[in-house]
């Protein structure tokens, strides 16, 4: 399988197109995380009954879609998938994995607390500890959710990381046509 980071020749590729590799990537991831963030502010904007519906939480859940996305990007430099898919196969390669992403956008979720906290004028660390109103039911069902957004994108690199990027897009969206 061929490093993402060189080309088939086994030349390194230019730091350009490594940004663009990146930007890419990250604009991908935040519009998967972007639509369900949306979509659970959307559930929870409709569940508070007669308040109205302003469309600047969307624009609220794009921009925490992509923070969290850099953040992933950054578990993912800093702590690599590995995929064993001959002895254990790909889901068991990453279900233990995917426990330390969950850890990470957790931890981006108390961090986005604490900071929320600042900008309106309370204590950080007080605000740090008040995410998920302090109840440890609601951060477990949160952390559910998070762990079920996060599994499909990580079973999605790891068939790319297993079977390489065409062989996984063909299989997920059919041969490649041409005009």
């Amino acid at each position: 399988m061929m490093n993402t980071s060189q080309t088939p020749e086994n030349k390194p590729l230019s730091i350009k197109v490594r940004i663009e590799d990146e930007a890419k990537k990250a604009f991908i991831l935040t519009l998967y995380l972007g639509a369900w963030f949306c979509a659970i502010t959307f559930l929870a904007a409709t569940a508070l009954k007669g308040r109205p519906l302003h469309g600047a939480i969307f624009g609220l859940a794009m921009i925490k879609a992509g923070i969290c996305a850099k953040f992933m990007l950054i578990g993912q430099a800093a702590y690599p998938l590995t995929i064993n898919n001959r002895k254990y196969g790909i889901i068991p390669s990453l279900l233990s994995q995917s426990f330390v992403y969950l850890v990470i956008v957790l931890l981006l979720s108390y961090l986005e607390s604490g900071v929320d906290g600042l900008i309106h004028g309370r204590n950080f660390i007080d605000s740090l500890i008040s995410f998920g109103h302090s109840d440890p039911f609601y951060i477990l069902a949160l952390s559910i959710i998070y762990w079920l957004i996060i599994w499909p994108y990580l079973l999605f690199i790891g068939m790319k990381k297993a079977l390489g990027d065409a062989v996984t897009i063909e299989i997920l969206f059919g041969p490649h046509k041409t005009h």
